[in-house]
């Protein structure tokens, strides 16, 4: 099973990147391991995605990826931003996701922060399965609030969230819960310094 999921997250991880030639270049390796994954809601929600970005030009892609991540906070890709907002109890947890990858052996580039979605992803794929697994289910209120922002805004990439969350446990009462709270009330809104991360706007 850990194999299928890290090909799910390992589709999921370009798919969540900003879209470039690269992607279109690869797109037929994407659909091949798609169509190796089981039946079910993750082949289901990345197969739909594969087919809209093969029915999409680059740029009107690259378009909706920007209006989308980089210009509506609701719609934030880094996963620490919903339980803390630009707080410094942030600062704290993004160290936990640099110490996860740096056990991992996983280097970010210049300037990337740890806990976007797509990297935790990648991390999965590279095969620190259990390390991203704990960290998507600690943070799991905030990809469900991702999801929903992205459905609400008819993104088709709330198909490829989805996939991610249909790779984990179904939702227990207590994180159900924490889901509609972040929704309903939305991350702290303490703007204080992030060191030794800058503040970052919604986005890449």
């Amino acid at each position: 099973m850990s194999a299928d999921v890290r090909t799910a997250h390992m589709v999921a991880s370009v798919l969540l990147g900003y879209p470039d030639e690269r992607l279109y270049d690869g797109l037929g390796v994407l659909a091949e391991a798609v169509d190796g994954l089981p039946e079910g809601e993750a082949r289901e929600r990345l197969s739909a995605f594969l087919a809209h970005v093969a029915a999409t030009s680059p740029a009107e892609l690259a378009a909706h990826y920007v209006a989308t991540f980089d210009l509506k906070r609701r719609c934030c890709p880094y996963l620490t931003y919903y339980a803390y907002g630009d707080t410094r109890k942030r600062g704290a947890a993004l160290l936990r996701f640099k110490h996860a990858l740096n056990a991992a052996g996983f280097e970010l580039a210049d300037g990337e922060l740890p806990d976007h979605l797509a990297v935790v992803c990648e991390l999965s794929a590279r095969g620190a399965v259990r390390e991203a697994r704990r960290l998507l289910l600690e943070h799991r209120a905030g990809v469900e609030v991702l999801r929903a922002a992205l459905q609400e805004e008819r993104s088709p990439y709330a198909d490829v969230v989805a996939a991610v969350i249909a790779t984990l446990p179904p939702p227990g009462a207590r994180e159900q819960e924490a889901a509609l709270r972040l929704a309903a009330e939305g991350p702290p809104a303490e703007a204080v310094g992030l060191e030794p991360y800058a503040v970052m706007e919604a986005g890449r």
